[in-house]
């Protein structure tokens, strides 16, 4: 919620990008780093 522009990386590459509620609301970026 206090990002305005959110990446992911893996294995040291970008996988996804998006504004940080789009990626925090992601049930795949959830799943992988929040446990859910």
């Amino acid at each position: 919620s206090l990002a305005n522009r959110g990446y992911v990386m893996e294995s040291g590459e970008v996988t996804m990008t998006g504004d940080g509620q789009s990626l925090l609301n992601d049930p795949k970026v959830r799943a992988a780093y929040l446990g859910e």
